[in-house]
């Protein structure tokens, strides 16, 4: 059976161990040399990055994200063993490992980090689609003579590259398809190697539960229960049609996913549809001075991220999560799309003062929809609002002070709230 050693990239026909340097970090599959598709997801990604820049973390329990009222962002695997997950309220998070060291997210170096992984990707394929920061899909179709190796050893010697040279871990999910790659790629973390091939993925997922199809949240989660669907095998059994008379359009995606089908390419430079960030309060809020706080936070973040990526958007969108966990989402179309932070405060603001929901709230959200290039984006100004062309000068300004001194240099102080 095809071999490949991780450690030192030795290509041997089975064995439990390397015959070249002895170790037992072998990944071995009948289809191993001849898939292609393949998903990179980093280990913890945030909480690497800052055990690397920080020694004194190393074998210390982090979790990055915010103060008490916050959310994890990552936490590292000594943390997971305890219970931490991502998305944990961060009240939760301590309770279960009051130990840890809680660590302030620097976006700034996470991307520096990214460009360096996404950097070693190009070198390898220009069919790179990246999901986030730290993981993406990758098309290796047609690079073995390229580079005068199979995909999966192209992609051994990717992780092995991260490690010696920026010190982070990556996990490879390798198969026929993406669904099966980002499923891949979860099954043996960190620094996992795992392989889906054709002939194995019916058997594969027939047990496995519906919840690994990306995209099925709680709610979908729970509306396949209802319909008795727990397990692939169950949703094999459902005809087409009839999946898609009760699920919609997601019922034909439903059964081509239930026999392991997705036909979706890697797609480079992907569109981005939307840009948000959102916050789940530790205690639900009612404090409209909190309120707005958090409001322009989110607010900000959102223009960083927008202009970060050189575009804009036509539309902003307002979400609330109400103490009965009910879910209100509030949309403005705009007539220029934008970019500054201090417009999409204001009108998410606004978006909040016309809903009359005053609390107490468990989560906000602010977000930018139907993204543009940001060429055009904040030149017609408001004719009810003077001001508005000032603070954007001002922001824009502010913008490069930040750029030069960091992102502490000027804190509005609505932020502070």
């Amino acid at each position: 059976m095809p071999a490949l050693c991780r450690d030192c990239l030795t290509v041997f026909e089975g064995g439990a161990r390397c015959p070249s340097c002895g170790r037992p970090r072998v990944i071995s599959h009948p289809e191993l040399f001849d898939l292609s598709i393949a998903h990179m997801d980093c280990d913890a990604f945030y909480a690497a990055v800052e055990k690397r820049d920080n020694p004194d973390l190393r074998d210390k329990p982090v979790i990055v994200g915010g103060g008490r009222r916050g959310v994890v962002s990552t936490a590292c695997y000594i943390a997971r063993i305890k219970g931490v997950r991502s998305a944990m309220p961060m009240f939760k998070a301590l309770a279960l490992c009051p130990e840890a060291v809680v660590v302030r997210p620097r976006p700034e170096a996470y991307a520096v980090a990214s460009g360096a992984i996404r950097a070693m990707m190009l070198e390898l394929t220009p069919a790179i689609e990246p999901l986030s920061l730290d993981e993406a899909f990758l098309d290796l179709t047609g690079t073995a003579k390229l580079h005068g190796a199979p995909p999966a050893v192209l992609l051994a010697r990717l992780v092995k590259r991260m490690e010696d040279e920026l010190g982070l871990s990556g996990s490879i999910g390798l198969s026929h398809n993406k669904f099966l790659a980002k499923i891949a790629s979860d099954l043996d973390k960190p620094r996992g190697f795992a392989v889906i091939g054709q002939a194995e993925t019916s058997d594969f997922l027939a047990d496995r539960p519906v919840r690994l199809i990306w995209g099925v949240g709680a709610a979908g989660q729970a509306a396949l229960e209802r319909a008795g669907i727990r397990s692939f095998a169950d949703l094999r059994r459902w005809d087409k049609v009839d999946l898609h008379a009760r699920f919609g359009a997601m019922g034909g995606r439903l059964w081509h996913l239930a026999r392991g089908q997705d036909a979706r390419p890697v797609t480079a430079n992907a569109p981005v549809k939307s840009i948000s960030n959102e916050t789940t309060f530790a205690q639900d809020i009612s404090d409209p001075d909190i309120l707005d706080g958090h409001l322009w936070r989110l607010a900000e973040k959102v223009a960083d991220r927008t202009k970060a990526k050189g575009c804009a958007g036509h539309v902003v969108v307002l979400k609330l999560k109400r103490a009965d966990h009910r879910l209100l989402t509030r949309r403005h179309a705009l007539g220029d799309a934008t970019q500054i932070a201090d417009r999409i405060y204001r009108t998410a603001r606004a978006l909040l003062d016309q809903s009359e929901e005053r609390g107490p709230l468990r989560l906000l959200g602010v977000g930018l929809a139907d993204i543009v290039p940001a060429g055009g984006a904040d030149l017609s100004g408001d004719l009810l609002d003077p001001q508005a062309a000032a603070r954007t000068r001002a922001e824009r300004a502010s913008d490069a002070i930040r750029a030069r001194f960091g992102p502490e240099a000027i804190v509005k102080g609505r932020a502070l709230r």
